[in-house]
């Protein structure tokens, strides 16, 4: 039988998009044998389904249609993961389950809930303006997760960029401006490996952004979850 707390992790999985076992365990503080048992039991009832595409990495979980819906967003489609894009997924996951205990006032949205708002109300809720495309629409850039404020208290919502490599400057150097000057958002907070750091930081400096993107280390933030993701390695 398919429990409340079942629909919650059907939920904060569907939202994200993609997430481990030892998330799930992290963020709905469960045990190791009773976060897999549940997790056998929600791929049974066909409402998660997993993902193996990493060679010695852990399973990512995703929300199949049937339970994105049970889970009562039928607005999102289902999640579609690569190889290119599974340790992407995974450690946005991680940095959502840091930022829902860190940012207690703020709510954690994946970008696949921004770009499902956006599309709701037909225009930029969270994202910035990149340019114009050839049909005169906008080209938007959607950080990876965005924190919203739980109240309506007049606050912007804050952008979070996960960022694993160096991206080519140009292209950096246009998302930096274009979020420097995005009236959407208060900040952005660049969660980035050591290269892809420096790399941000070149651009912050060329397009003179610091006083909107703000750059952590990726590592550092995470390192908290490290104990509990070892636990659960043995079983992933």
């Amino acid at each position: 039988m398919l429990t409340d707390r079942d629909r919650a992790i059907v939920a904060w999985v569907g939202r994200l998009g993609a997430a481990s076992a030892v998330d799930v365990m992290a963020r709905f503080g469960m045990g190791r044998t009773a976060t897999y048992r549940r997790l056998a039991a929600l791929v049974d009832q066909g409402v998660l389904a997993t993902v193996r595409l990493l060679y010695g990495q852990p399973a990512l979980y995703v929300a199949t249609r049937d339970g994105l819906q049970w889970a009562r967003l039928a607005r999102l489609e289902p999640c579609r993961v690569g190889v290119a894009s599974a340790r992407h997924f995974a450690l946005c996951a991680r940095l959502a389950v840091v930022l829902e205990r860190t940012e207690s006032s703020y709510e954690v949205w994946s970008e696949r809930e921004v770009r499902a708002a956006e599309l709701e109300t037909g225009g930029p809720v969270a994202s910035a303006e990149l340019g114009r495309s050839p049909d005169g629409r906008p080209r938007l850039r959607r950080a990876d997760l965005v924190l919203m404020a739980r109240h309506d208290d007049g606050r912007l919502p804050v952008a979070i960029e996960v960022e694993l490599t160096a991206k080519w400057a140009r292209r950096l150097e246009a998302i930096c401006r274009a979020w420097a000057r995005c009236r959407l958002v208060d900040s952005v907070r660049y969660y980035a490996s050591p290269a892809a750091a420096r790399a941000v930081a070149r651009a912050v400096e060329r397009v003179h952004a610091h006083d909107v993107v703000e750059i952590y280390s990726l590592d550092e933030t995470l390192k908290g979850e490290a104990d509990v993701r070892e636990s659960a390695r043995a079983v992933a």
